[in-house]
């Protein structure tokens, strides 16, 4: 595995990525690999690697940047009250849908110029508060993007003007919606009413209910890891990258 951390230059500063591919059969597709709420940290690092091993290659970008290179959160980022969770969130709360895409906008660019890179379609999937991200993405660069996914993505559905779901008429990719059932940024109901959004859109792809698990369940440290989903979520991943990306 080769593997290395270059800052992305993007139109707000430098952007801390860490990227990652194999070592032989190059070039490779594309895949862009957006963080949850906790921020980067090496359980992330380590699920780069797993999907660049079946021969991608990924780029995870730190999207909090824009606050500065003391974006990385200690183990107690998650536990309410702790003060590294109140300092994620302070970060966290000014996220919106628009800068991200500039974000994605500055990766393209980059991988464009890469030799390691197969210059045709590319991949982006996200996790958590990434979600909207990853589909908006497919959204807004429809021409490059060929497959999304969303895990547990927060509030698909909102009254944000750029909410994703408003624009799921515009993806040509196909995308694949993974849900859990217990799931407070993604309730039941919200769940169902972005599936008939969905399906009179006429986007091309799937929304899938995990059954008995809990937001988070792919992380393989958090409390709620559950593994038969969580493998069930990288088979549907790299299933969806070989068929869109090869």
């Amino acid at each position: 595995m080769i593997e290395h951390t270059h800052d992305i230059q993007t139109k707000d500063g430098a952007m801390e990525t860490f990227l990652c591919h194999p070592e032989r059969g190059g070039p490779y597709p594309a895949v862009l690999f957006l963080m949850d709420a906790p921020g980067i940290r090496e359980e992330l690092r380590d699920m780069a690697r797993r999907l660049a091993t079946v021969g991608y290659y990924v780029l995870l970008p730190n999207l909090y940047y824009r606050a500065g290179r003391d974006t990385i959160y200690g183990p107690d980022v998650l536990e309410h009250g702790s003060a590294e969770h109140a300092r994620m969130r302070a970060v966290r709360t000014k996220m919106t849908i628009p800068p991200v895409m500039d974000d994605v906008a500055a990766m393209l660019s980059f991988i464009d110029a890469e030799d390691a890179v197969t210059h045709g379609p590319v991949g982006v999937h996200g996790y958590c508060m990434s979600g909207p991200y990853a589909l908006a993405a497919a959204a807004r660069y429809s021409h490059r993007i060929a497959a999304a996914a969303s895990f547990y993505g927060t509030w698909l559905v909102s009254d944000a003007a750029e909410s994703p779901h408003l624009n799921l008429a515009k993806v040509r990719g196909e995308l694949y919606i993974a849900c859990a059932e217990h799931d407070e940024l993604a309730p039941l109901p919200m769940v169902e009413e972005l599936r008939g959004l969905f399906e009179r859109a006429g986007a091309p792809g799937e929304i899938e209910l995990y059954p008995g698990v809990h937001h988070g369940f792919a992380f393989p440290q958090r409390w709620c890891y559950d593994k038969p989903a969580a493998e069930r979520h990288w088979e549907r991943l790299i299933a969806l990258y070989r068929r869109r990306l090869g």
